[in-house]
């Protein structure tokens, strides 16, 4: 059941009936950035309320001790990964959390470790992926995957880029605060709706408007990119090709359930699993709508260094299924 199809039928209303556009390419742009918008912002609306309450109960002192424990030098950054993996999330609704995260004082090294791995690897790349590329490269994929979460967050953490984050932007309440402020006493249920509400709206109504713009890119290059274009210069297999698929791929926004098909249907055309795999990963992870979410939460130096070391980590990925498959 397609809980998203409400959507989709009141933004074709909306395209050709209310509008009444005949034009192919504005009509693909314009259902696209209609279904979209309305999409991701609920998703953002509900996904920040959860994470609200999630902050609100979050067990600071606990998590911080077991993702700081060095009993062995990157336990923590493989911890964060896997729970990246466990948390079924694409990278816009992926990002309240690791605010969360960076909020409780969790090293940003590895909460960028739990931020890649979350749509890097995730319940379609562990349950769908085996059965149109085989156990194997499943095997492979979330692997690799994993060890190019762990190899960023560290790289970040390397550059010491702490003071790049927006600390006014993580400002939230937790249980603790609530009780101080409320004179010790238990906070009343109303006044915890309240509070989780406003910490949600908080969020939400800071990166709408960067959601919307990246929407749009989206959507111009939904109605007005030929797939055909994508397809002739993916399926070259000369070295750029890799770098090509995670820029064509970082515009649109989509979740990796929706965009396997896609990889399969490039893969069926003649485009190298690894190239496919770029476009696929760069989607799902450098997304400009989750990127634009992103930069409210860090300075561009901070975001620059995100960008650059997930397009490596991305390209590596391409490069490694295009010389061995």
């Amino acid at each position: 059941m397609d809980i998203f199809k409400p959507i989709q039928i009141f933004s074709d209303t909306v395209t050709y009936n209310w509008f009444g556009i005949s034009d192919r390419y504005w009509g693909d742009a314009i259902n696209f950035f209609i279904y979209d918008a309305i999409k991701i912002s609920l998703l953002l609306i509900v996904i920040n309320y959860v994470m609200a309450i999630t902050r609100y109960y979050f067990p600071v002192e606990k998590i911080r001790s077991i993702l700081t424990s060095r009993k062995w030098y990157g336990f923590d950054y493989l911890l964060a990964a896997l729970l990246g993996v466990v948390t079924p999330f694409c990278s816009c609704s992926s990002i309240p959390l690791f605010i969360g995260f960076v909020s409780a004082g969790i090293p940003l090294g590895v909460t960028f470790a739990f931020l890649i791995a979350s749509p890097l690897v995730n319940e379609a790349s562990l349950f769908i992926f085996p059965s149109i590329f085989g156990l194997k490269m499943t095997l492979l994929y979330n692997s690799i995957g994993i060890v190019v979460a762990i190899l960023a967050g560290v790289v970040i953490q390397r550059f010491k880029m702490d003071k790049h984050v927006n600390q006014d932007f993580l400002k939230f309440k937790t249980q603790k605060e609530a009780l101080e402020k409320n004179a010790g006493k238990t906070v009343s249920l109303k006044k915890r709706l309240k509070i989780w509400w406003q910490d949600g709206m908080h969020i939400s109504k800071s990166i709408f408007p960067y959601v919307l713009i990246g929407v749009g890119l989206g959507a111009l290059i939904h109605g007005f990119v030929p797939e055909d274009f994508i397809n002739m210069y993916l399926s070259i297999k000369d070295w750029w090709a890799v770098p090509m698929a995670v820029i064509l791929g970082m515009p649109l926004y989509a979740n990796s359930v929706s965009v396997i098909p896609v990889v399969e249907a490039m893969t069926g055309k003649g485009i190298p699993l690894g190239t496919s795999l770029a476009f696929m990963t760069a989607t799902v992870t450098l997304s400009i709508p989750g990127l634009l979410i992103l930069k409210k939460a860090m300075n561009w130096k901070l975001l620059s260094a995100f960008i650059i070391v997930t397009s490596i980590g991305i390209m590596i990925i391409g490069y490694f299924f295009n010389f061995f498959y």
